[in-house]
């Protein structure tokens, strides 16, 4: 079922709640996602188990669900066509999950590579080069059916700059666009940020600039870095951190809803979770803001 009004309009109306870790979601239910396709292979391999995840997230209070598309790409050793395929049901399965408007992910550059650059930026390619790689998914995605493009985790100005040239080029000013930097990136160094943030507000379509897949005390400087007249997103990580030495998370998993508050006074108008993020967290996330 989808929402009764277009996304732009409800976001005049108040700030709305994001879901929150795919990822982290599947694997809970007993899902591998350790190959190179990470969430993307259920697409393929059991779809009913994407959608029944987004459904627990609808559930729990997300307005906005966020398609299991991030890291599914060409050349990555299926055929384009069933690509194509893939990236279509990714959006199909996210609107038969319930009442929510649904954004479709496209992911980073780096994240098809595997090799953690999708938090570094550092790809050894031209702006050319990232423009290619972007140009076909976003042309199925925006064709799709989907309520927005989710742009997410992007780690460098670069990547930024050649998406927004791609996003002009597919010539789709009505269909809402959010850009998303990982904060967390070391592509991103003295005003690299906020020079970012600034080529994603100028892109037509764009609603919503800011980060994710960070951690939360990463997001007031971000927000404060949003061009004004431009809404603010912010769905940051868990805020536990990964222990190598023992091989677990630790710290306290959530999201802090007395800083979400914050991060809506500071602009934010879509809020929720990244990595390590649950339906519970979003239940309590969605409930803080109603």
């Amino acid at each position: 079922m989808a929402p009764s009004v277009d996304l732009r309009s409800a976001l005049r109306d108040r700030p709305l709640v994001l879901d929150g870790g795919l990822g982290t979601l599947l694997e809970s239910r007993g899902n591998d996602l350790s190959g190179r396709l990470w969430s993307a292979r259920l697409l393929r391999d059991d779809p009913e188990e994407v959608r029944a995840a987004h459904a627990e997230f609808v559930d729990a209070g997300a307005d906005v669900l966020v398609t299991s598309s991030y890291q599914l790409a060409y050349g990555i050793g299926m055929d384009d066509d069933e690509v194509d395929d893939l990236l279509r049901r990714s959006v199909a399965l996210a609107k038969g999950a319930g009442d929510a408007f649904v954004a479709a992910s496209v992911g980073p550059f780096g994240a098809v590579r595997a090799d953690g650059s999708e938090y570094t930026g550092a790809y050894d390619v031209d702006v050319e080069t990232l423009r290619t790689f972007h140009r076909r998914r976003l042309e199925v995605l925006a064709e799709a059916g989907a309520d927005a493009l989710a742009i997410e985790t992007i780690p460098s100005r670069l990547e930024v700059q050649a998406l927004a040239a791609e996003l002009d080029r597919l010539g789709r000013p009505d269909l809402p666009v959010w850009i998303s930097l990982s904060a967390a990136s070391s592509g991103f160094v003295g005003a690299d940020l906020a020079a970012a943030l600034a080529d994603a507000a100028e892109v037509a379509g764009v609603v919503a600039v800011g980060v994710n897949c960070c951690p939360p005390e990463a997001v007031a400087p971000a927000l404060a870095a949003v061009p004004s007249g431009v809404a603010g997103i912010a769905y940051p990580n868990s805020g536990e951190r990964w222990d190598a030495e023992a091989r677990t998370w630790v710290g306290e998993g959530g999201v802090p809803t007395a800083l979400a508050s914050a991060w809506i006074a500071a602009g934010a108008r879509l809020v929720g979770g990244c990595c390590r993020t649950t339906p519970a967290h979003i239940a309590a996330l969605a409930a803080s803001l109603r």
